[in-house]
């Protein structure tokens, strides 16, 4: 146990530290002052969260997606899309992130990529199956994972990419922006750091997800991982059951990773099988509470107890 008091010392320390960096999220176009002209619209949570960290007060940030909805499956009104398109920056995730990109008109000049660079390392979605997921109805996990802040190491190219953008329409900030961007890839090295010791104890095991997001991960950290297609608040049908008990016989795992709490029934039935539900929120959205590092270092301090698990 002295390693998980340690994590939990660590965790505390990048909490306390985070909480002081991060501002509140405002509504898109609130708070805009002359010192602050310079507007940049995000389309994910970590974008906005990295941007965020790197522009300071010099910049005004916005993310409008709604927090009861999954960004990537989001579908913005005209007018949000109007704002977009009056930006002066417009930070895209990329790997196929915002399906609505592809239906809207956004000037080229001042849209940027942000994965763009690590292309070559996206992670393609085999066997993707047809399903609903709350109010953004049926979609299928066809083409990319485009969870790709989950592996940190694109992470940090994605703040490389915000911070050169920033820089380029905000230069008198450049050096202030370059020191920010060092200060937030140390923190992203630390959450590594963490996920590194918790899936040496994980890394042999077999692991279920109920959903095919935590490919980045899995990679990553050499996880021996399977995923399901099952939402947090739709019980799964008997099939779907029979399916895991199958998958069980083969792959024995003790928990089941999921993107939000499951409801109580699902997780009373999980139990019944021998499996822990383990909440990891990939955080495409805003978190209920905190902020991108304290939420992470609660993923890691969830994942770490499951870890223990005989």
């Amino acid at each position: 146990m002295k390693k998980l008091t340690g994590l939990a010392a660590l965790c505390l320390a990048l909490v306390l530290g985070a909480c002081s960096k991060e501002a509140e999220q405002a509504p898109a176009g609130a708070g805009k002052t002359a010192a602050a002209a310079t507007t940049v619209y995000t389309t994910n949570y970590p974008v906005y969260y990295f941007a965020k960290r790197l522009a300071g007060e010099a910049a005004s940030i916005e993310f409008p997606a709604p927090a009861d909805e999954d960004p990537a499956y989001w579908d913005p009104s005209e007018e949000i899309i109007a704002a977009y398109q009056a930006a002066d920056l417009i930070l895209l995730n990329g790997a196929d992130f915002e399906k609505w990109v592809a239906k809207a008109t956004l000037p080229e000049s001042r849209v940027v990529d942000t994965s763009s660079a690590a292309a070559p390392q996206y992670i393609e979605i085999q066997d993707a199956m047809v399903h609903s997921h709350g109010p953004e109805g049926q979609h299928a996990h066809a083409g990319f994972d485009f969870n790709t802040w989950l592996d940190t190491d694109i992470a940090v190219q994605q703040v490389d990419a915000i911070a050169a953008a920033l820089a380029g329409k905000l230069p008198n900030e450049a050096t202030a922006i370059q020191e920010r961007a060092a200060a937030l890839k140390e923190d992203l090295k630390k959450i590594d750091l963490g996920l590194t010791e918790i899936s040496g104890r994980i890394a042999d095991k077999p692991l279920i997800a109920s959903h095919p997001v935590y490919n980045y991960l899995a990679r990553r950290y050499q996880w021996n991982l399977k995923s399901l297609h099952w939402e947090p608040g739709e019980m799964p049908e008997e099939a779907e059951w029979s399916a895991l008990q199958e998958l069980l016989k083969t792959h024995a795992a003790r928990f089941v990773i999921w993107e939000g709490d499951p409801n109580p029934a699902i997780a009373a039935r999980l139990k019944t099988l021998g499996l822990e539900p383990v909440v990891f929120y990939p955080l495409a959205n805003v978190p209920s509470s905190g902020d991108y590092l304290a939420a992470m270092q609660e993923n890691l301090a969830r994942l770490a107890a499951a870890s223990m698990l005989p």
